[in-house]
């Protein structure tokens, strides 16, 4: 990432836009990472020198506002400049369709296509940023505009609000993006008892508490579970870096605090929505809820038992986003109530489509509530689940494989698995096994193998999109934590094996 890069992106994306009948205006929104601000402004020079208007959020901003001001100024596209929870060094260039998704395969192809056309150096217009907004092709995207987005997530309330006000949370923004919204969000709800971890408040695109400012990791989250000890709160909210992820703590019944999973709270918040939306008579015909190949089994009984389709699309909150564009295009938006993805990425409404912490908050904020309200807390209640559904319990290993060098070694470990398919895996037989690249499974193609094990066990394994790495999935269910935990730990070591070179 650096001027050139990010003027060439702006200028073939400029070109995509100006030979489609889509809207010639564009939606800018950034992080707080180094040059942030710097590369958001080089976009609109760019998109004003091509005659398309820039609208630019004046300070750093959530990505699912940035998604949110796509549709609401009603534009072509969208572009956040964001690297979302990856460490510092890194920035990166996020497009948005007109629908306000992050785009999809097709899309995408024909912006890359009118990419790799340009030369940095010869082919990009730029314009005078102060000239092009004293002409109105460079706008500011006006508080309005913020504050509608908070109120479309504060719309999307599901209980009575019940016990609200009396939470006491103590939020990190991982100085990143998420305290404007979220602290105006929480005065909404009413909930008063907020404290900020100090540390990590303020915008700092150095995030000098945490190389990874990630809430998925406990030390991104450290600074505010050493809080809790002090102010005892009966939630650690943390969003990261450009907030359309939200990590979770809660007391864990011994004196200390317990990070909720990605997975797990998935599952509570959806098991939530259902039960609230049946009692209170909200719940529409043929309900939809979203979730990823790579999400919790555990998904689909509890979908099951309220009478909810459960969709899975391939990894990435866009494609979550892809079904929710689906429905509306039938006539039946209001069947989507949920969806969400093992990495920390909930969204209970369509205002936006992608990803939300800002309305994660309000959900993880109205299910303690009514937890509270019985004398339970969210540990409370997926213990509960577990003892419903079963102990699934889901895994993540990641296998770096840096440089050039690494690509050809991540590509020739997964031509490896594609010839050699193991007969078993930890001493799992292999039932079956599905190839997204090859198998018609409705989605589309995709770089990932997908092992079912007898026991109804499974591995998953899938090259990162965004990083040098293999990601290694692991799924187990057993009828306690500890058993289920063993098999994990079982696959675990399997799959340092089938990464070995």
């Amino acid at each position: 990432m650096n001027l050139y890069t990010v003027r060439k992106a702006t200028q073939g994306l400029a070109d995509y836009l100006n030979a489609s009948g889509l809207p010639k205006k564009v939606a800018i929104a950034h992080d707080s990472r180094h040059n942030g601000a710097l590369f958001a402004r080089e976009t609109a020079r760019v998109l004003a020198a091509n005659g398309i208007t820039a609208c630019m959020y004046p300070r750093l901003e959530p990505t699912p506002a940035l998604s949110w001001a796509v549709r609401y100024l009603g534009c072509g596209a969208g572009v956040c400049v964001t690297a979302s929870h990856n460490p510092a060094k890194y920035n990166g260039y996020k497009v948005y369709g007109a629908d306000g998704c992050q785009i999809t395969l097709e899309a995408a192809e024909k912006i890359l296509a009118a990419i790799e056309k340009i030369d940095c150096f010869d082919d990009v217009r730029l314009a005078d940023f102060d000239a092009a907004a004293a002409a109105g092709r460079i706008v500011t995207i006006d508080e309005k505009c913020l504050d509608d987005f908070v109120q479309a997530v504060y719309d999307q309330r599901v209980g009575d609000g019940a016990g609200i006000d009396a939470l006491k949370l103590v939020y990190t923004p991982l100085n990143g993006t998420g305290l404007e919204c979220v602290k105006k969000l929480l005065k909404k709800l009413g909930v008063t008892h907020v404290t900020v971890v100090p540390e990590q408040e303020k915008p700092d695109g150095n995030f000098p508490t945490c190389p990874y400012p990630n809430p998925e990791i406990r030390e991104a989250m450290q600074k505010g579970l050493e809080l809790c000890d002090k102010v005892r709160p009966d939630l650690l909210l943390g969003t990261d870096p450009d907030c359309d992820r939200c990590g979770t703590a809660v007391p864990d019944g011994k004196g200390g605090y317990r990070l909720i999973t990605g997975n797990e709270m998935g599952i509570i918040l959806l098991d939530y929505i259902c039960r609230t939306r049946l009692a209170q008579g909200t719940m529409p015909a043929d309900p939809v809820a979203v979730t990823t190949i790579v999400s919790t089994d555990m998904a689909t009984p509890v979908a099951k038992k309220y009478g909810v389709e459960l969709r899975r699309t391939l990894t990435g909150f866009k494609f979550i986003g892809e079904q929710i564009g689906k429905l509306e295009a039938e006539g039946r938006p209001e069947r989507y109530i949920f969806g969400f993805e093992e990495s920390y990425g909930y969204l209970s409404g369509g205002h936006v489509r992608d990803k939300d912490a800002v309305n994660a908050t309000l959900l993880v904020c109205e299910a303690a509530a009514w937890y509270a309200q019985q004398g339970k807390t969210l540990l409370d209640a997926i213990e509960a689940l577990y003892r419903e559904f079963g102990y699934y319990r889901n895994a993540l290993c990641s296998f770096a494989f840096e440089g050039e060098s690494g690509m050809h070694t991540m590509q020739e470990l997964m031509k490896k698995l594609r010839a050699n398919a193991p007969e078993d895996i930890a001493g799992y037989k292999v039932e079956s096994v599905v190839d997204y690249d090859t198998d018609g499974t409705g989605l589309p193609r995709a770089n990932v193998l997908e092992y079912h094990l007898d026991g109804g066990h499974k591995l998953m394994v899938r090259p990162s999109g965004t990083e040098p790495k293999i990601k290694v999935y692991l799924s187990a269910v057993g009828d306690s934590e500890a058993a289920a935990d063993a098999v994990n730990a079982a696959l675990a070591k399997a799959a340092a094996d089938m990464m070995k070179a």
